[in-house]
C-alpha cells in the first residue's frame, strides 16, 4: 500500500490553513469593516440628532447666536476626535463649520447638495460632493424649526480611520489564527502517534503475512481498537501457522500411514509373483493383504468423515432417545470379539431408561470408537465397564478399561489426527489414528466436553456429556 494517507491528512491540514486565511482575509474583514462602519455611523447620528435638536434648534429659534452655536460645535468636534460639524441648509450652502468661523462674506455652496443622498438610512459614504479630498463617512440630522426642515447637522469622519480598525481586527484574527493553526499541530501530533504510526505496523504486518512470513512479530502498545486489531492480526497469523504446521504433520502421517500398507502389499504380491511365497501359503499372505486393505479402508472413510466435519461442519439430526439402549446395542454388537479375548463388558446404568437429546447415530459411533479401543487395549480375562451418570440436566457417560493405559504426557495429545501413543503402537495394528479425532469432533459439535482419566498399568476412562432431554426433565416434576 502506498503511503497517501498521512500525505492526504497532511494535504487536509494545510488546506484548512489556507482556507483559514482565505476566509478571515476576505469575509472576516468586510462583516468587520461593515460592523464598525455602522456602529460608528449610529454613534455620529445620535450626536446629530442631538445637536439639530439643542444648539441647532435654538440657533434657528432665535434663541441664541451663531457665535455661541460655533464655540459649543467646535468644543464637540474635539470631543469627536477632530470630526467635522457642519450645519447646511437644504440648498447646500454652509451655514456653520466647527473648523472654521465664516464671516458675512465667506459663501460656500456644495454643488449638487441631496440631503436624499442616504435613502433608507441616515448616513453615506465619498468626497460629500467633492467637499473632501478622501473618502468620508457623512450623517445627517434634519434641524426643524416651525414645523419645518430649516437645515441638516452633518458631520463626517474619515473612512481610513475605520479602516484602519477594521485592519486591527483582522490582524487579531490572523493571530487567532496562527495560533489555531498551530494547535491543531498537536491533533496532527496524535493521529500520527496513535492511528498512523499502528496502522503502518498493521499494514506491514499485513504485507508480510500475505508474502507467507508467518512468523513475522509486531506489537502496537494500545488498548483501543486499533490495539485489538493488531492482536486479532496477529493471532490470526499465529492460528494460520499453526494449522500450516498441523497440515504439515497430517500428510507426513498420511504419507507414513499410507506408505506402511501399501509398502506390506506390493512386498506380499511380488512375493507371491516371483515365488517366494509358496502357493500353499497364499491363503495366509492373501489374508494379510485383504486385512492390509480393510486398514486402507477404514482410513480413506475415517479421513473424509473428519474433512466433512472441518469444511461443512457437522450436521446433526437431533432427536430424543435412550442412551441406555444405543449402548446395550453397541455393547452386543461386540460379543463376538470379546468372547475371542474373554473380555467382560459390565453395564451400570442409571435408571431403566435415560433420555438424550443429540444426533443417535453420532454417538453410536462414539460408542463404538470408545469401546473398540477399549477392547483392543484390555488384557484377556478383564473387564470393561460402561456407565451413565445424571447430575444437572446432563448425562455422563463412562467407557473404563483396566487395559495398558495412557502415559500422562500423551494424554493432551490423544484426540490429535493420527496420533498414537508408543505404548499402542504394538497394539493397534489396524489403528488409524483418528477415531478419538472423530469423537472429539462429534462432542464438541454438540457443545459438550469428554475428558480422559487414565494411568500406565490400571486402564484408561474416558467420560462425555450429553444433554438431558426435556422429557425427563417433565417426568422429574
Amino acid at each position: 500500500m502506498k503511503r497517501t494517507l498521512y500525505i492526504k491528512f497532511l494535504l487536509a491540514y494545510l488546506l484548512f490553513g489556507i482556507f483559514g486565511f482565505v476566509v478571515v482575509a476576505t469575509f472576516v474583514y468586510g462583516m468587520t469593516y461593515d460592523r464598525l462602519k455602522r456602529d460608528k455611523a449610529e454613534s455620529m447620528y445620535k450626536m446629530a440628532t442631538q445637536i439639530a435638536n439643542t444648539y441647532a434648534a435654538d440657533l434657528y429659534n432665535s434663541e441664541t447666536s451663531l457665535e455661541t452655536v460655533h464655540g459649543e460645535l467646535t468644543s464637540l468636534s474635539m470631543y469627536m476626535d477632530g470630526s467635522p460639524i457642519w450645519i447646511v441648509n437644504p440648498s447646500g450652502r454652509l451655514v456653520l463649520d466647527s473648523a472654521r468661523l465664516l464671516g458675512p462674506a465667506d459663501e460656500v455652496v456644495i454643488e449638487g447638495f441631496d440631503p436624499t443622498v442616504t435613502g433608507s438610512s441616515y448616513y453615506t459614504t465619498g468626497t460629500f460632493w467633492g467637499s473632501f479630498g478622501k473618502e468620508m463617512l457623512s450623517v445627517f440630522a434634519p434641524i426643524t424649526a416651525n414645523y419645518k426642515v430649516q437645515a441638516y447637522v452633518v458631520i463626517h469622519t474619515s473612512v481610513a480611520g475605520i479602516q484602519e480598525k477594521a485592519n486591527t481586527f483582522l490582524n487579531i484574527s490572523y493571530l487567532m489564527l496562527m495560533v489555531l493553526f498551530l494547535l491543531s499541530l498537536i491533533i496532527l501530533i496524535f493521529f500520527t502517534e496513535l492511528v498512523y504510526v499502528p496502522l503502518r505496523k498493521i499494514t506491514t504486518a499485513t504485507e508480510q503475512y500475505a508474502a507467507g512470513n508467518m512468523g513475522y512479530e509486531f506489537s502496537v502498545e494500545s488498548e483501543d481498537e486499533m490495539g485489538y486489531l493488531a492482536a486479532s492480526l496477529s493471532y490470526m497469523a499465529g492460528e494460520i501457522a499453526r494449522q500450516e504446521d498441523d497440515q504439515k504433520k497430517f500428510i507426513a502421517n498420511v504419507s507414513h500411514d499410507f506408505r506402511s500398507p501399501l509398502t506390506s502389499i506390493r512386498g506380499y504380491l511380488v512375493a507371491m509373483q516371483d515365488g517366494t511365497i509358496p502357493p500353499e501359503m497364499y491363503d495366509r499372505y492373501l489374508g494379510i493383504v485383504i486385512n492390509e486393505t480393510d486398514r486402507l479402508t477404514k482410513l480413506t472413510n475415517e479421513m473424509l468423515t473428519l474433512n466433512n466435519m472441518s469444511t461443512k461442519g457437522m450436521l446433526l439430526d437431533k432427536s430424543d432417545f435412550d442412551i441406555n439402549a444405543v449402548i446395550r446395542n453397541v455393547s452386543e454388537s461386540f460379543e463376538g470379539t470379546c468372547r475371542e479375548k474373554k473380555i467382560a463388558i459390565e453395564l451400570v446404568l442409571t435408571d431403566e431408561k435415560m433420555f438424550v437429546n443429540a444426533d443417535m447415530s453420532k454417538i453410536q459411533q462414539i460408542l463404538y470408537n470408545l469401546v473398540d479401543n477399549a477392547i483392543k487395549f484390555s488384557h484377556h480375562d478383564s473387564s470393561i465397564k460402561i456407565e451413565t451418570t445424571e447430575k444437572h440436566s446432563k448425562v455422563f457417560v463412562s467407557v473404563k478399561d483396566s487395559g495398558i493405559g495412557i502415559p500422562k504426557e500423551d494424554q493432551k495429545l490423544i484426540f490429535d489426527r493420527f496420533y498414537k501413543s508408543d505404548l499402542s503402537r504394538g497394539k493397534d495394528k489396524k489403528g488409524t489414528g483418528l477415531g478419538l479425532s472423530i469423537v472429539k469432533e462429534i462432542v464438541k459439535a454438540h457443545d459438550e466436553n469428554i475428558n480422559v482419566i487414565s494411568t500406565p498399568g490400571v486402564g484408561t476412562e474416558f467420560i462425555f456429556s450429553l444433554p438431558k432431554a426435556a422429557v425427563m426433565d417433565a417426568e422429574d416434576e
